[in-house]
């Protein structure tokens, strides 16, 4: 199903939510989030829209390949890239339970509060977008980076 043609008016919307939600976020940890989530999530299309766009804006392949392994891996990422990735996995699995104390402290450390409040927006988005990728089928491969996301 095409739903933002069917729905335009909540793809707009979406849309908007993006654009306000990842103003003032790293580029780099915004796309890292975008990817851990839709790995999560199993969301082939913008696990295909987010890695390009991180390619083009200059990440490296490797850490992106070893996103899925970051526990193991964390010696290719910050403190700061670390605690964002982990949130995001609270976050994203949150009928798992509640985001830990832990995480979210981890991250109010690395982020000031303008900061966390922008990046938990921009972990939110990125978990509806895939709930939509996700459930309508949308198919991956197509995406090609122009500098704008969804």
């Amino acid at each position: 199903m095409e739903w933002a043609k069917h729905a335009p008016e909540v793809y707009k919307a979406m849309l908007q939510l993006e654009k306000a939600a990842k103003k003032g976020v790293d580029p780099v940890v915004y796309e890292l989030v975008k990817i851990r989530a839709s790995q999560l999530n199993h969301c082939a299309f913008c696990l295909d829209m987010h890695t390009k766009d991180a390619l083009a804006a200059g990440e490296s392949v490797e850490r992106i390949v070893q996103l899925s392994a970051w526990e193991e891996s964390r010696h290719f990422y910050t403190e700061r890239e670390l605690a964002a990735i982990e949130l995001t996995e609270a976050v994203t699995v949150l009928t798992d339970g509640f985001v830990p104390d832990a995480v979210y402290e981890k991250a109010a450390a690395h982020f000031d509060e303008a900061e966390l409040a922008q990046l938990i927006a921009s972990i939110t988005t990125i978990n509806a977008w895939n709930r939509f990728g996700v459930t309508t089928r949308m198919t991956p491969g197509h995406y090609k980076p122009t500098g704008h996301q969804h």
